[in-house]
């Protein structure tokens, strides 16, 4: 029987016509309150076709990160300066893109691998079957990826494998620079999202998730009990307090 205490959900994409990622209808609400309060900026690192899948409740975001910062879309366009200006970070810190593909192909076990897939022309990930993936395979990966200026992240059934200097801080930067924000706020999960975290003014992180899992911490960074969507409302309550404190003074949030 259903639930009466469970939030009522709202779909928020869809894939292969079916629902996929939800938000409560409390975290709808205040959404478009922070999205009223601050300049709203979606960061992900997913590619721009699949945060194209994302149909966010309000008027669309002026500013989105995707691909883990290798993209900003300003009104649903990438911008081609900062294009450019992220590829030439990689071409100078980084082994290329070529060398992690081949890497991958040669020690990814078919046992355990369902997909390879390289995102945007910037980074390479693999779906695993996390049942059968070797822990010392992604620790070998981890520490071979590090000495050519690339990191690993698992999560879920992902293995992420994104060039070190690809980061969605230095996007976030970016906005905050042509917004002219004085004050960023932030949230995240994986630690893909940890630059993001420690680079804002204020972060928060949820009890589930990659870091929940590693313990980690920042400074500025609030760890908070919450998980699933209950953390997600939580999240956007304390972002909405910060951003309402800071409106005078042009506040960016990030998530």
């Amino acid at each position: 029987m259903p639930d009466a205490e469970a939030p009522r959900l709202l779909s928020v994409e869809t894939y292969e016509s079916r629902p996929l990622s939800y938000l409560t209808e409390t975290a709808a609400g205040l959404l478009a309150r922070l999205a009223s309060a601050a300049v709203f900026v979606p960061t992900t690192t997913r590619t721009r076709e699949q945060y194209g899948r994302i149909r966010l409740p309000g008027p669309a975001p002026r500013f989105a990160i995707c691909a883990n910062g290798g993209h900003l879309l300003v009104d649903g366009v990438s911008d081609p300066e900062w294009r450019e200006r992220v590829a030439a970070r990689l071409a100078a810190r980084c082994a290329p893109l070529a060398e992690i593909s081949a890497y991958l192909r040669k020690t990814a076990d078919p046992a355990w691998l369902r997909k390879e897939r390289v995102a945007e022309d910037l980074f390479a990930y693999l779906v695993v079957d996390r049942a059968l993936l070797p822990g010392e395979w992604v620790a070998e990966l981890t520490d071979w990826a590090r000495e050519r200026g690339w990191s690993v992240s698992l999560q879920g059934r992902k293995v992420y494998v994104v060039p070190g200097p690809l980061t969605k801080s230095a996007a976030m930067r970016e906005v905050a620079r042509r917004t002219g924000a004085v004050r960023t706020l932030a949230a995240g999960d994986s630690l893909l999202d940890a630059d993001l975290l420690l680079a804002a003014d204020r972060a928060f992180r949820p009890g589930h998730g990659e870091l929940a899992e590693a313990g980690w911490a920042g400074e500025r960074v609030t760890a908070l009990p919450e998980r699933g969507v209950a953390a997600g409302e939580e999240i956007l309550r304390r972002l909405l307090a910060e951003a309402e404190a800071e409106a005078g003074a042009g506040a960016s949030a990030g998530a």
